[in-house]
């Protein structure tokens, strides 16, 4: 949980580097909350009459949710020494999708790159 809190407090932040884990649990974390938010909507929205609540809830997440998604992605890109423009790829169809997951799958380069240190070895 202090990975998905750590992305919220860097709201804006697209420079530095993001380890594995930060980007992983973030991913996690924003599915968990994603899977309840639409199950409270659709209670709610069952229980109003109107579904309209339901998509208000999921607009709200997604829009809450979409800047640190961003940031967070630019710094793992960072990480294994990419730029973060390349997370335009995902707007190729199922293939950009792919790379970039398989991107985000590998290890920290090592020492310091152009992005900042390396955040594995600022853990104590």
């Amino acid at each position: 949980m202090k990975w998905f809190i750590k992305c919220f407090k860097q709201y804006f932040d697209f420079k530095g580097r993001a380890r594995r884990k930060e980007y992983w649990y973030f991913t996690l974390f924003c599915f968990i909350f994603s899977i309840l938010v639409e199950l409270v909507g659709s209670i709610l929205g069952m229980m109003v009459g109107s579904y309209i609540l339901h998509s208000i809830l999921s607009l709200i997440f997604c829009i809450i949710t979409f800047i640190p998604s961003i940031s967070v992605s630019v710094r793992r890109l960072h990480d294994i020494g990419r730029s973060g423009w390349w997370g335009l790829l995902c707007l190729v169809p199922i293939i950009g999708w792919i790379w970039l997951i398989v991107w985000a799958c590998f290890d920290s380069q090592e020492n310091e790159n152009q992005w900042g240190p390396n955040p594995k070895e600022n853990v104590i």
